[in-house]
């Protein structure tokens, strides 16, 4: 067994069930071991694409999505979708080819040359380590892992030279799982537990982070009575029509107001990241009067507001056993959901408040959807107030990086992550254009994927936002393809809407066939 095929072999002690990679001769001693592994090969069309897979699949899974790439070019294309999940805090290691050691940053025009490969990725990675011995490989693979089980999680990059992979391994231990580091333990709950009973009117928070704790949070929402707002990355984790869910984001000017006047804020597993607590108009969100935290991450914790009571450790850990200390009280949360609810809605706009329909009638056709956005209109108001089916799932690129691109590929991770739920692609005409060769890999994989593209014939969103501010539109309008043409050019089914009246039904419809499906909707502005 030399070093390329050790690694797979540790990968599987690892249960890592599927790697997304494009081989090259700098990472085909990694592939020897792959044709015997029970761990799936999944081909994309480009690295991004398979960083975005990666992506989506570890969201819905809950394990690291892991990447193979070659040197120089598979890492540089990469690097947009490392910098998403770092954005969000996914676990995803991508494991890269280097130049042989006496090789590396030579300057001498190897193939896929780069100075400083592991620098550049450092850049996208919560660390990125060169292996520069085969003994090394199980301890930097242990603590990738450690990272994403018991730390703020995010993109790992491991390289290997071209000459190691060959290395023989004989005197290397059996591949084996290292115990992972135990979760930080909170310190006591009795400053929480105090400022819970001295609240009249608290609101909880829940962020990505917290999500596994659901739960929890419905039980101790349900205890202090009081409103519960998730962010983007929870909204799904929260059942849509739960009275005491506000299903609407903390930075609409609305749901800000009432984060503002609350007398205790409870923030679980949030960064409080101007994507999820700004609106673009009215500004950030108001510092809470008094504020209790927990979040794994204990720089995290410095850089958001003054939090008079901070824990450091796993959110959704912590949430359960403050439940149980706090005592059920009655303070009219219900009455203050609706209260905000009703504000929101009266304050959307007609377009807003359309698309929001549109939403809730899909969710209503498929509600047990994995709803996978990319930088689209539609997802920009469903994040703002929109709350999907709690059997589903809702994930996107829009908040932190905020890159184009990424539905498509990720509804693809987010399928083989969950085959028995519906996985639905809403992505914009442009966006769209950045990873359509994806198609082909949901054919090749057998993945029947929805895809909603919602044609504006250019990037309306950047469109509406120049014309708001007076500016004459300028490299916004495009000149879409047939997308129904291409998707059939695939093997995809393929319908064109005009408008997205039927959109729900049609969505309905090609979930119960079965099939690959895209589907056109035409019109919208």
């Amino acid at each position: 067994m030399n070093l390329g095929q050790y690694l797979i072999a540790l990968l599987e002690a690892y249960d890592v069930q599927a790697i997304f990679g494009i081989p090259g001769v700098h990472t085909a001693e990694m592939y020897r071991g792959l044709a015997s592994s029970p761990i799936r090969h999944i081909t994309p069309r480009h690295e991004q694409g398979a960083g975005f897979m990666a992506d989506g699949y570890a969201r819905v899974s809950g394990k690291p999505g892991v990447c193979l790439v070659i040197t120089g070019p598979g890492l540089s294309n990469i690097a947009t979708a490392m910098l998403q999940a770092k954005a969000d805090s996914i676990p995803m290691l991508v494991i890269s080819g280097v130049n042989a050691r006496g090789d590396m940053g030579s300057g001498r025009g190897h193939l896929h040359e780069m100075p400083d490969q592991s620098a550049f990725a450092s850049q996208c990675a919560v660390f990125s380590h060169s292996v520069l011995t085969p003994e090394e490989l199980p301890s930097v693979i242990a603590r990738a892992f450690a990272v994403f089980d018991s730390a703020r999680p995010g993109p790992v990059h491991i390289e290997i030279p071209l000459d190691l992979m060959t290395a023989g391994t004989d005197h290397l231990p059996p591949p084996r799982r290292a115990p992972s580091p135990a979760l930080p333990v909170p310190p006591s709950l009795d400053a929480a537990v105090a400022a819970i009973e001295a609240a009249q009117s608290p609101v909880i928070l829940l962020g990505g982070g917290a999500k596994r704790g659901a739960a929890a949070a419905v039980d101790l929402a349900e205890r202090l009575d009081c409103p519960l707002v998730t962010t983007m990355n929870a909204r799904a984790s929260i059942a849509h029509d739960h009275p005491l869910h506000v299903g609407a984001s903390p930075g609409h000017a609305c749901v800000s107001a009432m984060i503002s006047k609350a007398d205790l804020c409870l923030a679980f597993g949030t960064e409080w990241g101007p994507t999820d607590y700004m609106d673009f108009d009215t500004g950030a969100t108001a510092a809470p009067r008094r504020l209790v935290r927990v979040d794994i991450d204990p720089e995290q914790i410095a850089r958001g507001p003054f939090a008079e009571v901070a824990m450091v450790g796993d959110a959704a850990s912590v949430m359960a056993p403050l439940a149980q200390r706090v005592a059920p009280a009655s303070r009219d949360g219900a009455q203050r959901v609706v209260a905000v609810q009703d504000a929101v809605r009266e304050s959307l706009s007609p377009d807003y408040a359309a698309l929001i329909a549109a939403l809730s009638s899909l969710r209503d056709a498929v509600p047990d959807a994995m709803l996978v956005g990319d930088s689209t209109q539609l997802v920009y108001a469903g994040n703002l107030a929109f709350a999907p089916g709690d059997a589903g799932e809702w994930l996107n690129s829009s908040a932190g990086f905020g890159t184009l691109g990424y539905g498509l590929p990720a509804a693809i991770g987010a399928k083989l992550a969950d085959p028995d739920r519906p996985s639905v692609v809403l992505i914009g005409d442009g966006g769209i254009q950045f990873t359509l060769a994806e198609l082909g890999t949901a054919m090749d994989e057998g993945l029947p994927v929805v895809v909603i593209v919602w044609n504006n014939s250019g990037y309306g969103e950047i469109r509406s936002y120049m014309q708001d501010r007076q500016i004459k539109p300028e490299g916004v309008n495009l000149t879409p393809p047939d997308f129904t043409m291409i998707a059939r050019a695939y093997g995809f089914e393929a319908v064109a809407l005009d408008g997205a009246g039927a959109l729900a039904d049609a969505v309905a419809h090609a979930v119960g066939t079965g099939k690959p499906t895209l589907i056109d909707v035409c019109g919208v502005t």
